[in-house]
């Protein structure tokens, strides 16, 4: 095999590339025992980490021999406990994953690869925290569980991996009596210690919790211990005498039982007193036994002959065999005192009697881990689990760790002085999120009080537009259904359609996720928006028709508008908010402007007696034929003065017109006094105005300003729009009847949102 060191600077360590040499015959892990493949894991490993320390000062080598140690110790496989190996290992490898696979198998490569990348989110996200001063608040630990159980989820092997690892980080520390960070003792505490008491483990919860404890609170934990040491000669001897009485009386009563003391943890001591404010001799599981028998009914057995021998005490009693805890722990709890004073336990003094078969004893002791067999990598790698079915008892795991998470507030303990502190009311820090599965097990997130709604959209928002009908946990249930923690939910679809706008209520309750609401009210308005879209497309078409335009590019003409594509165009008239008028004005091209410089041409009018078109007389001349000039649009009551030109007859130019003045310098004989008609056609007449508007761009500006000649009826016949820059200019012509009411008018659209300036061209 050759090897050639390079630099990793991920781990700015040096990095080991493996390349397998010609008829290197690598073995699979289908191919070997667990016990070879254990060997050649820690013979694969040592050369990389012999030599180096982590974090906690422990020697890398060291830790991963005590890490497997652990996991033998809590039932964990032999290829469970090569894999604490291979993970420390990966840092050093160029291609961990394609290395470890080629050498061991693609499930150990797999695990070690995926444990590695835990351990550096947790490492930064504890880094991050620390730096910024947030190791206490809830929040900040929230999302480190939540980043946990997401990874947690999907392999219980590294669950396993990373609680031994942990415990051992603290044993070393213990054992060196180096100081711990309080960050990850309080971590240990109130997150890996509740998992591992929800995964029943309770070998690893109780030394953890103890380990912890000692290091967040030094003083408390030397005083308990104190308390302990000072009465244990006489605590013992009387334990012994009872634990000798007990179990010879039960098997002359033909039950074989086991009866042995039971350990004392420092910090359940210390949660017990400070829960229910108990001086310390007040604490009944200081003195405790327990019975273990061979079946269900030898433990009902043991605990009638308990209490027809010692007194019960009052709301001791707790029948776990009936009624198991949420993590599977079953067994038989009953306080009791002696009946006859003077025993070596002390007169009337409480103790704790726990019966149980062995096999509730094995899953307390061990957990989930007393039911995990692992088998070796195959052609499908680790099955998983050795139970009824893999899926079955996949689910109960994942439930397991989802309701973990709702345990985690319950760990949380008040801090202070040994009888100073209250109950512990803890953090209900993610009863916000709820984890749900898939039919293939995959772990969905989602808002505390989401239904199958919701879920269908968070898996995809095709299958939300589609739901029609959920199952949980194979029951058909309605589609507005809370959902619950672990739950497996599985959506029935049709091949189209779109959501119901019932979803919409509230008061239905169908949607809780303000992600999927906003996916079901996105389809309505995409389906309102096509019918606007169709509706104006129509209008215009039509016109284009009437026009003889039909041959004319939609998006030239959008473009013409003002519009970037012609369904804006078409979205806007669809909601008459545009015009037609506008359109028709593009359509038409308009009048040719005959140059100012034209030969005189004066003709008269045939019919005298009428007056001139557009309400316009000429002073001094019975009647002659005008025209507004399109340059200035006078109206009335604008001074205006008349311009003879060729062919057109009297130009009508509003007295401050710059062409007029222009015009009027060259061809002064053309000038010609006018002024406004009071006929009765003159007191009908409507003439064009142009509007120049100056605003700050956006969407509806167009509108809101059409909306304003509207209520002031003036008919908008043109629009011109530009924008540059998120500047919009716009020029609209109106049909007023009298200029002096524009100004008015102008007034109100300045004040129109965006708009800078509005004034008359």
């Amino acid at each position: 095999m050759k090897h050639s060191l390079t630099p990793n600077p991920d781990t700015q360590q040096t990095a080991l590339s493996v390349e397998p040499a010609a008829g290197l015959i690598v073995a699979a892990a289908g191919q070997q025992g667990p016990e070879l493949a254990l060997a050649r894991a820690r013979g694969f490993a040592e050369p990389l980490i012999a030599n180096e320390t982590l974090d906690s000062g422990e020697n890398t080598l060291a830790h991963a021999d005590a890490v497997a140690a652990i996991l033998r110790d809590v039932g964990g496989s032999e290829a469970m406990q090569a894999a604490s190996y291979l993970v420390h290992a990966c840092v050093h490898l160029n291609k961990p994953r394609e290395v470890i696979a080629k050498a061991f198998g693609e499930n150990f490569a797999a695990l070690a690869v995926e444990t590695t990348q835990l351990m550096r989110v947790q490492r930064l996200s504890r880094g991050a925290a620390h730096s910024a001063h947030l190791v206490d608040d809830p929040a900040v630990q929230t999302e480190t569980v939540r980043k946990m159980l997401l990874a947690f989820s999907r392999d219980l092997r590294v669950v396993m991996l990373r609680l031994a690892s942990r415990l051992q980080t603290l044993r070393f520390h213990a054992a060196s009596k180096t100081p711990v960070a309080p960050h990850l003792a309080r971590e240990s505490l109130q997150v890996f210690a509740p998992l591992a008491n929800r995964l029943g483990i309770w070998q690893i919860k109780w030394e953890m919790e103890d380990l912890s404890f000692r290091f967040l609170e030094p003083d408390t934990y030397k005083q308990v211990a104190r308390l302990l040491d000072s009465k244990r000669v006489e605590r013992e001897a009387g334990i012994a005498q009872l634990r000798s009485t007990l179990e010879a009386e039960l098997n002359a009563q033909g039950i074989r039982a086991t009866v042995q003391g039971r350990p004392k943890h420092i910090y359940s001591i210390v949660k017990k007193m400070r829960g229910k404010s108990l001086d310390f001799d007040q604490v009944f599981d200081i003195r405790a036994l327990r019975v273990v028998v061979p079946t269900v009914p030898d433990c009902y057995a043991v605990l009638g002959w308990v209490h027809t021998q010692f007194a019960p005490v009052d709301n001791e009693f707790d029948d776990y065999i009936a009624k198991p805890k949420a993590n599977g722990y079953q067994s038989l709890h009953t306080v009791v005192r002696p009946r006859v004073a003077g025993s070596n336990l002390g007169e009337g003094l409480p103790i704790e009697i726990q019966i149980r078969t062995q096999a509730m004893h094995d899953h307390a002791e061990h957990g989930v881990a007393a039911h995990w067999a692992y088998k070796e990598a195959g052609a499908k790698g680790y099955a998983g689990v050795s139970a009824s079915g893999e899926y079955d008892t996949k689910i109960a795991v994942l439930r397991q760790l989802l309701a973990w998470e709702r345990d985690l507030s319950g760990s949380l303990q008040p801090r202070g002085e040994l009888h100073d502190a209250g109950p512990d009311k803890g953090h209900d820090m993610l009863s916000d999120r709820i984890y749900v599965l898939t039919p293939d097990a995959a772990v969905v997130e989602l808002p505390a009080g989401a239904t199958p709604v919701d879920f269908a959209y968070s898996v995809h928002t095709s299958l939300g537009h589609r739901c029609r009908g959920a199952k949980v946990d194979g029951a058909m249930v309605p589609l507005n259904t809370p959902l619950q923690n672990g739950q497996t939910v599985e959506i029935t679809a049709a091949k189209e359609g779109g959501p119901s706008r019932d979803w919409l209520n509230t008061e239905l309750g169908y949607l809780v996720s303000h992600r999927a609401r906003a996916k079901a009210r996105a389809w309505f308005n995409a389906m309102a928006l096509h019918t606007t879209v169709a509706r104006g497309r129509e209008a215009v078409e039509k016109l284009l028709q009437r026009e003889g335009k039909t041959a004319m590019k939609l998006d030239d003409l959008a473009a013409q508008l003002g519009f970037k594509t012609a369904d804006d165009l078409f979205e806007v008239v669809g909601k008459d908010e545009f015009s037609l008028r506008a359109i028709e004005t593009v359509l038409r091209p308009p009048e040719p402007v005959l140059p100012p410089d034209e030969q005189l041409l004066i003709r008269k009018s045939r019919n005298t007696e009428k007056t001139p078109k557009g309400g316009v007389l000429v002073v001094g001349v019975e009647s002659l034929m005008t025209q507004l000039a399109k340059c200035c649009k006078p109206a009335p009551p604008d001074p205006i003065i008349g311009f003879v030109t060729r062919g057109k007859g009297v130009s009508i130019h509003r007295t401050d017109c710059s062409n007029f003045r222009e015009m009027s310098a060259r061809n002064g004989e053309r000038i010609i006094d006018v002024e406004w008609g009071a006929g009765k056609q003159a007191a009908g007449a409507v003439y064009p105005v142009d509007v120049s508007v100056e605003a700050a761009d956006r969407q509806g500006l167009l509108r809101d300003i059409s909306e304003v000649f509207a209520k002031e009826k003036m008919n908008v016949i043109g629009v011109q729009t530009q924008s540059v820059k998120s500047t919009a200019w716009m020029t609209f012509t109106v049909e007023v009847a009298d200029a002096a009411r524009l100004t008015k008018v102008l007034g109100v659209v300045a004040e129109v949102q965006g708009v800078r300036s509005a004034r008359r061209r």
